[in-house]
């Protein structure tokens, strides 16, 4: 009933079947609506494995609508660009493919568009454009529904997560640069444990580049994080941007501290992002933020002791400075204050709240 075009002048034609002259002819017609746009393909992928990864992601969700057998008959792929041209047996089927944005292709998340010949008026005559709604994409690890909060160009792939990471831990770690609008942490579906990979998007979108530039590469574990666009290649920040990139960089080291397999509560709380260099340098403004800290980081519970290590009067490096360490009397009001303070605003700036080693901080170590 769809019998496949005839092979193309480059690219891997599968399953060619005969064809009639009118039967080729309406397949030409239709083609603009049945072809898919894959972007970001690894260097690995191939016609043949992007036919065969394609086909089986389809008849897994259900949206093989053209009878039994493959969806795709036809892949071409430029390796220059890494992107390919994706054709299906079907106009609806192609369609459902769409729902396919974002799947990870050989470890690699792929971008799934229509092709720039695509022709919505003229497709809107020849099947369902829009993908089905009842597929099931749970099935090759795609959220349903997810795409409102983490769609467009600036959602984020984050992956080499270790797999004993929480939904919490990670979010607490992608939350240093901002809120988050979207986010979600792909998992098994049998089992429900994590894959290792999520995707994110920022109510602010100016930090995405920021935050990109800052956690790639960064080693948690036994694993090393790739975090990028997920629908582009790598960007770097701007240059008006790398002052905040410097300081969410600072942020990281203390951010692996709450990505461990479990994490270890302590009557010390060590803040970041609440004061300045500067802010530190002059005695009277150095006092008055002690006053400040001890009053507002008292209501969580009783502080025995309050250190915000200053620069050095000779310009020499100091340990800890731009960091507040909260000592309580108990793990109770550390848990409080780690809880009520993490994400809240001092002077504009967003505080990372974590715990700190006990045995550290009564030594007089603030480096870590």
């Amino acid at each position: 009933m769809f019998p496949s075009m005839f092979p193309l002048a480059t690219g891997q034609q599968f399953g060619t079947l005969p064809v009639m002259p009118v039967q080729a002819m309406t397949q030409q017609a239709t083609r603009h609506a049945r072809r898919v746009y894959v972007g970001g393909l690894p260097p690995t992928a191939n016609e043949q494995s992007v036919a065969t990864y394609f086909s089986i992601v389809m008849a897994k969700i259900g949206g093989n609508t053209a009878g039994p057998g493959d969806a795709v008959v036809n892949v071409y792929i430029n390796h220059e660009k890494k992107f390919a041209f994706v054709e299906m047996r079907s106009v609806e089927e192609a369609s459902n493919a769409m729902a396919l944005d974002g799947i990870i292709f050989e470890g690699a998340p792929v971008k799934v568009r229509r092709p720039s010949d695509y022709n919505p008026s003229l497709a809107a005559t020849l099947g369902p454009s829009q993908p089905n709604p009842n597929l099931n994409l749970g099935a090759v690890g795609l959220t349903p529904g997810s795409a409102g909060g983490l769609e467009g160009p600036d959602r984020i792939f984050v992956g080499g997560l270790p797999y004993y990471f929480t939904e919490t831990q990670i979010r607490e770690l992608l939350e240093t640069f901002g809120p988050l609008r979207g986010f979600d942490l792909v998992k098994d579906r049998e089992t429900g444990n994590s894959k290792g990979y999520a995707f994110c998007v920022y109510q602010d979108l100016t930090v995405t580049d920021i935050a990109c530039a800052a956690l790639n590469g960064i080693k948690m574990g036994d694993k090393t994080l790739t975090v990028r666009r997920a629908n582009q290649g790598t960007t770097q920040p701007k240059p008006e941007q790398e002052s905040v990139l410097m300081h969410a960089q600072q942020q990281i080291a203390l951010q692996k501290l709450m990505l461990q397999p479990a994490v270890v509560a302590t009557k010390v709380v060590c803040l970041t992002q609440a004061v300045s260099e500067d802010e530190l340098k002059d005695d009277e403004d150095y006092e008055e933020i002690l006053d400040d800290m001890r009053q507002e980081c008292g209501k969580f519970g009783t502080l025995v002791n309050v250190v915000i290590p200053r620069p050095q009067p000779n310009g020499e490096q100091s340990a800890g400075v731009g960091k507040v360490f909260l000592e309580y009397a108990d793990i109770d009001g550390a848990t409080k204050a780690r809880a009520g303070l993490n994400g809240r605003k001092f002077g504009g700036n967003q505080v990372a709240a974590v715990y700190y080693q006990e045995n550290k901080f009564a030594q007089g170590d603030y480096e870590g």
